[in-house]
């Protein structure tokens, strides 16, 4: 059933903040001219729907998030950030989460715990490219292990069909959103209610939206499965909701990524042709939209999952080769250790033609082409 949702009145620079005492006016003022410079890239239905919620004040620094609300169509949501905001000589420096002055600012910001300072200059740095060749990220599935959940919607932007396709849409189970890696989480909406971001390591975070009964969260630390809140049709940042679920995105230093070739929870996410659509892997088993993904946990960073490409299994052989004798064999989805690599014969499987080869924590070899590692170099050095 679609649940239709009633409009929002336009916010229009209405601050949802602490109380005057602990916010001066002057750095919501900071704060909304720096979103309404950010608004000009953002449809004009939203431009004038901001909204600033100033968490914490020491002195001369705050810090909070910035928030452009959407309006109550389908496919719209909102786009936030983290700030901070410095005083000196009676002018607020503004840097938003991706602004190059964000990550300085963040690493000794007395208005920030140790953690976050190290967390948020890490997260605020730009990388090269979109992972970087690297797509490994340490993530669950945002949902207990051991429980499948209905995969309602693949790869698509987190304003819908907009790029890059940075997001799924997941319901089922008991219905608890998990964090999927450890880190720590901020409440994004001025109410506290429905949008949750988490900030992890390697510059990750994860976005949760549409949550009902969702914690409290302004810089809690939390541990891979700590829980967020529940699958809901929440809209306190705008936007709407068809039918309980979540609405899952991944970003990378500051920014949506395309959540396309990640893994979580064991399954290696795939791009359809449009937007909503695509499949999930986990080995050569795939599921499409509309079918379920099992939650088989986080794989660790020299892990590995067995792609027969097709099915089946793959022979383990005594050295990095096929002119070595084969002493085993491992099934099609199975999760390998590494130990280390080396350079064997050529061959070709789903994900390329490579020379690689993985000695696994077993002693046995494998060739990298018939394993998804998430690199396409030595996963654990070589040997």
């Amino acid at each position: 059933m679609r649940i239709v949702l009633p409009a929002l009145a336009a916010l229009a620079l209405t601050f949802a903040s602490t109380p005057a005492s602990a916010a001066p006016s002057d750095v919501n003022d900071a704060v909304a001219a720096m979103l309404h410079e950010r608004a000009a890239g953002i449809a004009a239905a939203q431009r004038d729907q901001a909204q600033v919620n100033v968490r914490r004040q020491t002195g001369r620094w705050a810090f909070g998030t910035a928030v452009i609300t959407a309006p109550a169509s389908e496919g719209a949501v909102p786009t936030g950030w983290l700030f901070l905001a410095q005083k000196s000589a009676g002018t607020w420096k503004v840097a938003f989460e991706g602004d190059t002055a964000f990550a300085a600012m963040a690493s000794g910001s007395p208005v920030l715990s140790a953690p976050e300072q190290g967390l948020l200059a890490e997260s605020g740095r730009p990388a090269p490219s979109q992972a970087n060749g690297d797509y490994r990220t340490g993530m669950r599935l945002p949902f207990a292990v051991g429980q499948s959940w209905w995969m309602g919607g693949g790869p698509h932007g987190w304003a819908g069909s907009n790029t890059p396709w940075s997001s799924i849409d997941l319901s089922g189970g008991d219905g608890r959103v998990l964090a999927a890696r450890a880190g720590l989480a901020y409440t994004m909406c001025g109410n506290g209610r429905g949008w949750i971001r988490v900030i992890h390591d390697r510059g990750y975070s994860t976005d949760y939206y549409h949550l009902f009964n969702n914690i409290a969260a302004n810089g809690l630390s939390v541990g891979e499965g700590t829980f967020l809140g529940n699958i809901g049709t929440d809209v306190s940042c705008g936007g709407s909701a068809s039918g309980a679920h979540v609405h899952f995105a991944l970003r990378q230093n500051s920014a949506y990524v395309g959540i396309a070739n990640h893994n979580l929870g064991k399954w290696v996410l795939q791009n359809g042709g449009a937007a909503y659509q695509g499949s999930a892997l986990h080995g050569s088993a795939r599921v499409n939209v509309g079918g379920s993904l099992y939650n088989y946990g986080a794989l660790g960073f020299t892990q590995g999952i067995i792609d027969a490409n097709g099915g089946g299994t793959v022979n383990k052989r005594s050295g990095p080769g096929t002119g070595y004798g084969v002493v085993g064999s491992v099934a099609d989805g199975v999760t390998v250790t590494v130990s280390c690599s080396a350079n064997g014969t050529t061959h070709t499987g789903r994900w390329g033609t490579t020379s690689l080869w993985n000695r696994l924590s077993d002693g046995t070899w494998v060739s990298d082409a018939f394993m998804w590692t998430g690199v396409n170099s030595a996963l654990n050095g070589f040997c």
